[in-house]
């Protein structure tokens, strides 16, 4: 253990829940601590977290609250309305302003099963699993993809998939060229970002980070026998330091791109606690689960450098074009901003796991994106057991 309790807010700050903290996870903050012996167990939020979904999400306090209750309950809908779809499923979003939960179906026959979970029906042309077969003929097209095209995912609202360019760079002849060969694969529309996505690790010093080589990144979820965060930070092999220099353990398993995760084992005095901090501004939050929150909802995340950040999720397996070819799929995009340094930080809903970041567009001060790597595919990939209070 590297860390002492007065770089942080202490070990009772630790056994808060309800937190949607995402920050940098550190495996060395503090001792390991019981729950039980916390009367703030269940508590349902702390100020701090109700004081950064007012500052980001434009919220008053009771609308903060209200907003945590409706997402945990339509996170558990989702699961509910996605079963009684069956195949007739088109995709599910979440409207924080009207707390309705939409689920989109092909046809009549499963209606009725799906409103009888509480979710709201909406009629659309396409399933979600020929919208991903789409999206996936879209992914053969990775050797000709210019750096002008920023992304491609399914938009479960409109119901196709969309296509994202460089809005200076749209009239590129390589750009037109592969969002001609993108439209022969399905119902796909085209919209502009100002810039194209980055990753988001740095080569310099600050905040609560883990070193490996020159580049600093955001430690994301502690597992059984170390942590997971994204593999662009570090190869198989590579070593790594903690935030006062000192050695931690080794990436262990590494993938990048195709996929943005990796796995870092833990040693030499370093341990996991199942927490994700929240620097000062929310207080630290126990992980108890990774259940996967629907587009629409709240999430958090916050990493060694931008810190505490909180947003929307607008989208799931995004495909993400970070230059050069370097291509990143079944990556989650959200409205909370993030900056070099806080890859592999995490992303949570509640108390439940959601993500490690991997790169983002635009930054903390004129607003932008983020993508995440969602948390459950990496657990599988490693053979990793989320370390949960």
């Amino acid at each position: 253990m590297k860390r002492t309790t007065v770089i942080r807010t202490g070990l009772s700050a630790l056994l808060l829940v309800g937190t949607w903290a995402t920050a940098g996870l550190a495996p060395a903050v503090a001792a390991p601590a019981s729950p039980a012996t916390s009367p703030a167990a269940e508590a349902p939020a702390s100020a701090g977290l109700l004081t950064a979904m007012q500052k980001d999400l434009g919220l008053t306090a009771d609308q903060a609250r209200a907003r945590i209750a409706a997402t945990k309950t339509a996170t558990a809908v989702e699961k509910r309305a996605v079963r009684a779809a069956g195949s007739s499923y088109g995709g599910s979003w979440y409207d924080s302003e009207s707390d309705t939960l939409t689920v989109a179906v092909t046809g009549e026959r499963t209606a009725a099963a799906v409103r009888a979970t509480g979710a709201t029906v909406r009629f659309v042309e396409h399933s979600a699993k020929q919208l991903d077969a789409v999206k996936k003929k879209i992914d053969t097209l990775a050797t000709a993809v210019p750096d002008g095209v920023s992304s491609w995912g399914v938009d479960q609202e409109t119901n196709k998939v969309v296509v994202t360019v460089v809005a200076d760079q749209r009239d590129d002849n390589d750009v037109r060229a592969f969002l001609a060969r993108a439209r022969q694969a399905g119902p796909v529309t085209v919209e502009e970002t100002a810039e194209a996505v980055t990753t988001t690790a740095a080569g310099t010093v600050g905040g609560d980070p883990y070193y490996t080589g020159n580049v600093r990144c955001s430690i994301g979820f502690s597992v059984r026998g170390g942590f997971v965060t994204a593999g662009h930070c570090g190869s198989v092999g590579a070593q790594v330091r903690g935030w006062d220099n000192t050695y931690i353990g080794n990436f262990q398993g590494s993938t990048f791109p195709g996929n943005d995760y990796a796995w870092v084992n833990v040693g030499s005095g370093w341990w996991t606690v199942p927490v994700v901090l929240g620097w000062g501004t929310v207080s630290d939050a126990l992980v108890r689960g990774s259940n996967e929150a629907p587009v629409g909802a709240y999430i958090c995340r916050s990493g060694s450098t931008t810190k505490w950040r909180c947003g929307t999720l607008q989208g799931k397996n995004i495909t993400v074009n970070y230059g050069s070819g370097r291509l990143v799929y079944s990556l989650t995009q959200t409205s909370a901003c993030a900056e070099g340094g806080d890859s592999g930080g995490s992303f949570i809903t509640g108390d439940q796991a959601q993500g490690v970041t991997s790169g983002a567009s635009g930054n903390c001060s004129s607003g932008g994106n983020s993508f995440y790597q969602p948390i459950n595919p990496i657990l599988s990939r490693y053979g990793l057991t989320l370390h949960t209070a």
